[in-house]
C-alpha cells in the first residue's frame, strides 16, 4: 500500500486568505476569481514551481459537485500528488465554500445591486 501524502497544511495556508475573500465577494465573478486564483497558488506551493495556467484548466463549476474541474494537463503534472493524496478533497472543500457564497449571492441579487447602485443626485452617462 503507498503512502498517502497530506498537503492539508498548504490548504491551511491558503485558506485564510480564501475564506476573506468569499466572504467580502459581492458579485459572482468575485466568486470565481477568488476560487480559482486559490487553487494556483495551493497548485503551485505543492509543486514549488509556477505553473503555466490555461483559461479552462481550473474551473469553478457550480452546476455540479464537486464544483470544480481540473484539467487532465494539471492532473498530469500533479501525478502522484494528485492521485496519492487528500488534494482533490481539499479543492472540493474550497469548491464547497464557493459553491455557499454563490448560491447566497444567487438568491439575493438585490444585495449586490445596492452595493452598485449610485447615489442620490448622481446620474449616469448613459
Amino acid at each position: 500500500m503507498e503512502k498517502m501524502l497530506s498537503f492539508t497544511r498548504k490548504y491551511d495556508e491558503i485558506i485564510p486568505e480564501f475564506r476573506e475573500k468569499i466572504n467580502k465577494a459581492e458579485h459572482i465573478e468575485d466568486i470565481v476569481n477568488t476560487f480559482e486564483l486559490s487553487v494556483v497558488k495551493l497548485l503551485e506551493n505543492i509543486l514549488e514551481k509556477e505553473l503555466d495556467i490555461e483559461e479552462d484548466d481550473i474551473i469553478f463549476n457550480p452546476e455540479n459537485p464537486p464544483y470544480y474541474k481540473i484539467s487532465d494537463r494539471i492532473i498530469s503534472e500533479l501525478n502522484e500528488k494528485w492521485t496519492n493524496s487528500d488534494l482533490p478533497h481539499l479543492l472540493e472543500k474550497l469548491a464547497e465554500q464557493a459553491y455557499k457564497k454563490y448560491k447566497h449571492l444567487e438568491k439575493h441579487p438585490e444585495k449586490t445591486e445596492a452595493k452598485i447602485r449610485m447615489p442620490d443626485g448622481w446620474t449616469s452617462s448613459k
